[in-house]
């Protein structure tokens, strides 16, 4: 039998736009609830913003951070006024000013005399700890902060807390290389479930046709589905794509034998975005091959999930990665890198095409998929929602996450 407890969840954001985290931490939320723990969460947004509709849950939202370090005046007052009120706090990310708050209120809670207990702390780095960061050539000037930023404020946040979640055994393990000192007290693979899918409709499928607009002629296409950005890899699945398409018209196939490629997702107008748009541009073939609905929520991005022949990721860099399992839940087979962390867990249960993250593996991965037919294909398709079952249901995560927060507490 699990504690109850009360928790307070402490996130930069919970802007879906801003990636991932806070789609997790939903997922974490929801989970929880369902055992009578008690979730608030903690972020730096403006409290008017729309995305806070659906939460049913408190979100105290103290006003928009100031800068890359989102600092917030308002942040460190309200952690030393609320915290005695929880159990547990945990911090999702790193790098950011809420982590250099939060050290800041329990040590100064520490010294007070009053016997206010102070809450356990668990810190979820959802990836941020990869050694990809400080490898990336891309990255170079944010690694040497990053590791100055280490070793004066984030490892001493590291060596305070109670214990650290991660989503799989790859996170664990790359973390541990990648900064010194790194002595945590304890560690917990955790995982990270994925809520099941509404079951399908046809108003999905229109509301992802009107998103692509008129060019989309409802033909197969293939499904990239997250944020536009350099570490997804998205440049090297246009190039891969680009080389197929050549490739059919020197063989005198039809084009038409190809599916389309749908690259959806956030981020289509930073600078990243809009090379990603030049590169798809280069020639007539391409421009009408691949399509760009922007960012998909809801109907639209169910429709797309359901209505692809396969999820394609060939990501540099990937912690878990939510949309790959949701693709999985719908029963697409997935076509990834195998820098995408649960790449193990998907190529033994036999879910789809894993492939090294460069050219020649996005393009391996293209052509495999072209390669496999119909009934193959059918299998793929039943093995993905076998491993969403037993791999990466909400329940296992939610499980393996309250046996985390007991033997903390305890």
């Amino acid at each position: 039998m699990y504690p109850i407890v009360k928790i307070l969840h402490v996130i930069p954001s919970m802007d879906p736009t801003q990636g991932g985290l806070c789609q997790a931490l939903r997922g974490i939320i929801a989970g929880l609830k369902d055992h009578d723990v008690h979730n608030e969460v903690v972020s730096l947004d403006n409290t008017g913003n729309h995305f806070f509709a659906a939460d049913d849950f408190t979100v105290h939202a103290l006003g928009k951070g100031k800068g890359p370090w989102s600092y917030n005046k308002r942040l460190l007052s309200w952690f030393l006024a609320n915290l005695p009120y929880f159990d547990v706090v945990i911090i999702h990310g790193l790098w950011r000013y809420p982590g250099y708050a939060l050290r800041k209120a329990l040590n100064k809670m520490k010294k007070d005399t009053t016997g206010r207990l102070l809450p356990k702390l668990l810190i979820m780095p959802h990836g941020m700890l990869d050694p990809y960061f400080q490898k990336a050539k891309s990255r170079r000037l944010k690694a040497v902060r990053n590791a100055i930023y280490w070793k004066l404020v984030e490892s001493e946040l590291f060596h305070i807390a109670d214990g650290l979640l991660f989503t799989c055994k790859a996170e664990a393990s790359l973390a541990s290389t990648t900064f010194t000192p790194y002595y945590p007290i304890r560690e917990f693979i955790v995982g990270l479930g994925v809520d099941a899918p509404p079951a399908y409709s046809d108003r999905m499928k229109t509301a992802f046709y009107e998103r692509c607009g008129r060019s989309f002629d409802g033909a197969p296409y293939l499904l990239f589905l997250s944020r536009i950005d350099e570490k997804k890899g998205v440049d090297l699945l246009i190039k891969a794509y680009a080389d197929r398409l050549k490739d059919a018209e020197d063989k005198d196939s039809t084009s038409r034998d190809l599916p389309k490629l749908v690259i959806a997702g956030p981020g289509l107008d930073s600078p990243y975005g809009r090379k990603i748009q030049r590169l798809a541009a280069k020639d007539n073939l391409l421009e009408r091959s691949i399509i760009f609905p922007g960012m998909l929520l809801d109907d639209a991005k169910w429709g797309a999930f359901y209505g692809c022949e396969a999820f394609v990721l060939p990501s540099h860099q990937e912690n878990f990665g939510i949309a790959v399992v949701e693709a999985l839940a719908c029963g697409r087979p997935v076509l990834i890198a195998d820098q995408v962390n649960i790449w193990r867990e998907i190529e033994s249960a036999g879910a789809g095409y894993v492939s090294p993250n460069t050219l020649e593996g996005a393009t391996r991965l293209l052509s495999s998929w072209e390669q496999t037919d119909a009934t193959q294909r059918q299998t793929l398709s039943r093995n993905a929602k076998a491993v969403y079952k037993k791999a990466f249901s909400p329940q296992l995560a939610t499980h393996r996450l309250l046996y985390a927060i007991s033997e903390t507490l305890r």
